[in-house]
């Protein structure tokens, strides 16, 4: 895998964006907007298509709820010209608060997957992604969607 090396294939890269959520507050379901970040590298040079990522948001709702999510974990890729398509299985720590001091810190399991699409910009590409995010708490199972999209740096 010389060419991981000589610059060909990305060793890794750093995800910004905005995100919006459907997630369930113990009992109640409820949209939020927020940001996603993630830094992802490439590490075994004999698994090009295997990287370790390391990924957190937070959302925000006007009554002042906050969502914090830290996760990690492995994600398998494949480059196909200007797209490379993805999917990865995390497990990390959730953080939620309230203005009335409300605080629980469940484990979270994130499953998901999406695409890059590679953008005239040298290096750059923009990200579609989208996950299944599963909390259990209180004697509650919480099932949570998250959609993110916004520009990637590839190294």
């Amino acid at each position: 895998m010389a060419a991981q090396f000589n610059g060909l294939l990305p060793s890794g890269n750093v995800y910004g964006g905005v995100s919006y959520g459907q997630l369930t507050d113990v009992i109640n379901k409820q949209s939020y907007r927020g940001w996603n970040a993630s830094f992802e590298d490439i590490p075994f040079t004999r698994f090009p298509r295997l990287g370790l990522v390391v990924d957190g948001s937070g959302f925000y709702r006007s009554n002042g709820l906050r969502q914090y999510n830290i996760v990690g974990g492995p994600r398998l890729s494949a480059n196909i010209g200007k797209i490379r398509p993805f999917v990865h299985a995390m497990a990390g720590i959730r953080h939620v608060r309230s203005t009335d001091t409300f605080v629980y810190n469940p484990l979270v399991i994130d499953v998901g997957g999406g695409l890059d699409y590679k953008v005239f910009f040298k290096n750059f590409s923009w990200r579609v992604q989208g996950d299944y995010m599963h909390t259990h708490y209180a004697s509650n199972t919480q099932n949570d969607y998250r959609a993110s999209t916004g520009l990637v740096w590839r190294f």
